[in-house]
C-alpha cells in the first residue's frame, strides 16, 4: 500500500526525498533521468516513488526535459482504409504493442485533405509531440524532410517517393516479392499473366508493377487499383474484358486479391484451375479466402515494431537511424 502524507494529500516531491532520505533536487534528477545520480541514490528513490505512490506532472517534467512523452503516428488515408485494411491495422496495433510498457502516448491523426495537413503540421511543429510516425504517404511527400530540418525525429513506414533527403523508412522488399510472385505464377506454366497493380503514387505501388515488369514474359496486361477491395473488382473486371484468355493474375494487395477471386468465379472461371491468383501482403484475410490465397509475406507486425524501436532511439540519442528494407517471402496456398 502506498505511504500517505499527514494529511491525506498525494504524495509529493518532498515525501519522496523525505522517504529515500535525499533532497528535492535528487529526486527530481532520478525523474528526469539524469546521468549525476549513483546507482544506489537512483534505487532508494525508485523505491520511495513506488512506496508512496508518487505520479511525476508531466507537464513539470516537459518544462525540464523538453519532452512530451507522445509520438504521433500520421496515417495519410481516410478513416475508411484504416478500418477497412488489415494491413494499416497491422502496423498501429504493432507499434502500440511496441509502446505498451515505454509510458509513450501514441497519438493517432487521419491525414487526407490539404486542411488536415496543415493543421498536422501545426500540430507537429507545436512541440505537442517527441516524434513522428508516418504511414502510407502519397505523391512527392515532403513532410518526413520538413520534420527533420525542423529538429522533429520521424520514420516513415514504406520507402516514400523522394527519400532522398536523409529520410529514415522501414520498407519491405516490394520488387522482389512482386518478382518472386510473377516468376512462380511462370514456373507453374501460365502463360498470359495479369497484374492489378496498387496506386502510382506510393513506392509500395510503383515498386510491385515494377517487380512485375521485370519478370513477366509477353507482353504485360496491367490495370490499377487503390490497395482496397473493390477497386481489385473494378481492375479484375478490365483486365477480362481486355484479355479473357488469361491464365493467371498478380494483384498487389490480398484485399485485391480476394476481390479478384470473387470476380472470376462471377465469370465461370475456377481458381486455380483457370486462372490462379497470387496477392500481396499475407494478411488474415488470406486465409479466408475461398480457397486461401497464395500471397507475398510481408513482415507488417515487425514493421511496426521496427518503426517505434528506431523512433524511440532517436528521440533519445538525437542520431536518426539506417533505412532498413525487410525481406518478403512467397506463401504458396490453393489459389495458385
Amino acid at each position: 500500500m502506498p505511504d500517505e502524507t499527514p494529511s491525506g494529500e498525494a504524495p509529493t516531491l518532498e515525501t519522496v526525498a523525505a522517504v529515500a532520505g535525499v533532497s528535492r533536487a535528487t529526486v527530481s534528477r532520478v525523474i528526469n533521468n539524469s546521468p549525476k545520480v549513483s546507482p544506489q541514490v537512483r534505487e532508494a528513490v525508485e523505491a520511495a516513488i513506488a512506496s508512496t505512490g508518487y505520479v511525476p506532472n508531466r507537464a513539470a517534467r516537459a518544462l525540464v526535459t523538453r519532452r512530451t512523452d507522445s509520438v504521433a503516428l500520421v496515417i495519410q488515408e481516410p478513416e475508411s482504409h484504416l478500418f477497412g485494411d488489415p494491413y494499416l491495422t497491422g502496423i498501429v496495433r504493432s507499434v502500440s504493442e511496441e509502446l505498451s510498457d515505454t509510458g509513450i502516448q501514441l497519438v493517432l491523426m487521419m491525414v487526407r485533405t490539404t486542411e488536415q495537413q496543415t493543421r498536422l503540421e501545426r500540430y507537429l511543429h507545436g512541440g505537442h509531440v517527441d516524434g513522428a510516425l508516418l504511414v502510407s504517404l502519397h505523391g512527392d511527400a515532403t513532410l518526413p524532410a520538413r520534420l527533420r530540418e525542423q529538429g522533429l525525429p520521424a520514420v516513415v513506414g514504406g520507402r516514400p517517393l523522394g527519400a532522398d533527403r536523409g529520410v529514415t523508412y522501414v520498407d519491405a522488399d516490394n520488387v522482389g516479392g512482386a518478382t518472386l510472385a510473377t516468376r512462380y505464377l511462370h514456373e507453374q506454366g501460365r502463360r498470359r499473366i495479369a497484374t492489378i497493380a496498387g496506386p502510382q503514387d506510393m513506392c509500395a505501388g510503383i515498386d510491385r508493377l515494377a517487380g512485375y515488369l521485370a519478370a513477366v514474359e509477353g507482353e504485360p496486361l496491367v490495370a490499377h487499383g487503390d490497395f482496397m477491395r473493390d477497386s481489385g473488382v473494378a481492375a479484375m473486371r478490365e483486365l477480362l474484358a481486355k484479355e479473357p484468355e488469361l491464365d493467371a493474375v498478380f494483384a498487389s494487395s490480398d484485399l485485391m486479391a480476394g476481390a479478384a477471386v470473387s470476380v472470376l468465379r462471377e465469370s465461370g472461371r475456377r481458381v486455380p484451375d483457370d486462372v490462379a491468383v497470387v496477392g500481396f501482403d499475407d494478411v488474415e484475410a488470406a486465409l479466408w479466402s475461398d480457397p486461401p490465397l497464395t500471397t507475398v509475406h510481408q513482415p507488417v507486425l515487425e514493421q511496426g515494431r521496427l518503426m517505434a524501436r528506431m523512433l524511440l532511439d532517436e528521440v533519445a540519442s538525437g542520431r536518426p537511424a539506417e533505412s532498413v528494407v525487410l525481406p518478403t517471402r512467397l506463401v504458396v496456398r490453393a489459389s495458385a
